[in-house]
């Protein structure tokens, strides 16, 4: 009995704190994986900072919304598959329900105060990826082995664009790591994570995963849900990077065939910039407009089935890769992975983070106060985040 209670602690605990993760982490997947860090590493200390890069680096390879997978697995750690549940649930709702609201003809972006506040949104979401690259390089590259394998995968990331960047500088990190960080002893090897998931159930999982994305294209046609199922099935099972890497494959999976036209696509995806959380959700606002579909039944169906083969293969992977952190070799091979880490996320602030968001002076100043908030004076990234775009408000516009 108490052992029930404590799990029904913890599976609110964990809706709460990604309820409000999902109301306040704009700035997509990079920005998210700095919140996380600032709340579940820092403030909550539920893993440690080795770990949670090992976490990262891991959903990093993997096809799917990188940050929602990290969010996902953070949530099964904390309380089983019902705080994984809760805590996509939680992180994702939000901004799903605005879309759907913009895609029904709800105009709830509109005006200048919300411009503002879109844009100081922006801006505080360079003070919070800077706040994690600053905090994880302290720790994760402490040495100059590591600092060069940082520095080697911003130089891969810049000269190969997109996620073949980033899971090439990863690979190429982890193999360096494995050849020249065997020694270190700069960084303890992390306490087991324990995720409830068995080798059959992964097993299980992976069986799913490429079951659906064989048979689903054989299903589509007999029925409007099914080939909504297989769209977006396919377009989130089929990505690496996940945020906007998507969206070519929705774009012929949606536009291509004629159930979208390429003013509502754009318009869908430019609302989808303004609001908090994953930019999967845009599967939402999709779903919502499709032909031959209910707006919230087909919302709700693209939802799902653009998220489940990430998930799916999350699971199928954890209980081997936790036996495999273990392993000595690995733990070389995974000093040089999170250096790499550092890197892509480093890269990262600079492109897409910083060039969008910092534009003027005044964008610049603002953004610095907020990595100062979070750095010097402490303050948790939700006060941050509401007073940067509060602020952003008196920013001229450009």
């Amino acid at each position: 009995m108490v052992e029930q209670t404590q799990t029904s602690k913890r599976i609110g605990e964990v809706f709460w704190a990604f309820l409000a993760l999902g109301l306040t982490s704009f700035g997509g997947p990079v920005a998210h994986l700095g919140y996380f860090r600032t709340a579940f590493v820092e403030r909550r200390q539920w893993l440690t900072e080795s770990a949670y890069a090992d976490l990262v680096a891991l959903c990093q390879f993997l096809p799917g919304p990188a940050s929602s997978q990290v969010g996902f697995a953070l949530g099964l750690m904390r309380a089983g598959p019902w705080g994984a549940a809760m805590a996509w649930l939680a992180f994702t709702l939000p901004s799903a329900i605005v879309l759907v609201l913009f895609a029904l003809g709800a105009a709830v972006l509109d005006g200048p105060i919300a411009s503002g506040i879109i844009h100081g949104l922006k801006v505080v979401a360079v003070a919070i990826v800077a706040h994690a690259v600053w905090g994880m390089a302290r720790n994760l590259c402490p040495d100059k082995t590591r600092a060069g394998i940082a520095l080697a995968a911003v130089f891969t990331v810049v000269l190969v664009s997109g996620p073949l960047g980033q899971v090439a500088a990863i690979v190429l990190g982890g193999l360096v790591g494995l050849a020249l960080c065997r020694n270190s002893a700069a960084i303890a090897e992390s306490a087991p994570l324990h995720f409830p998931v068995s080798r059959r159930a992964g097993v299980v999982a992976l069986g799913l995963f490429g079951g659906l994305l064989a048979l689903l294209p054989l299903m589509a046609g007999s029925a409007v849900w099914l080939n909504v199922i297989d769209a977006f099935y396919r377009s989130g099972a089929l990505v690496f990077g996940g945020g906007h890497v998507v969206l070519p494959l929705l774009e012929a999976e949606v536009v291509q065939s004629g159930w979208i036209t390429p003013d509502e696509f754009l318009a869908g995806y430019g609302a989808a910039q303004a609001v908090p959380g994953p930019l999967f959700t845009f599967a939402a606002y999709l779903g919502a407009l499709l032909p031959g579909m209910n707006g919230v039944v087909g919302a709700l169906l693209a939802l799902l089935a653009i998220f489940i083969p990430g998930f799916l293969l999350l699971v199928g992977v954890l209980p081997f890769w936790n036996q495999f952190r273990r392993w000595g070799s690995a733990q070389a091979l995974m000093r040089g992975a999170n250096a790499a880490v550092v890197g892509i996320l480093g890269a990262a602030l600079y492109q897409p983070v910083w060039t969008s968001a910092i534009i003027g002076s005044y964008e610049f100043v603002l953004a610095l106060t907020g990595f100062l908030l979070l750095s010097v004076w402490k303050l948790p990234a939700w006060l941050v985040v509401a007073l940067v775009a509060i602020a952003g408000i008196f920013i001229p516009l450009h």
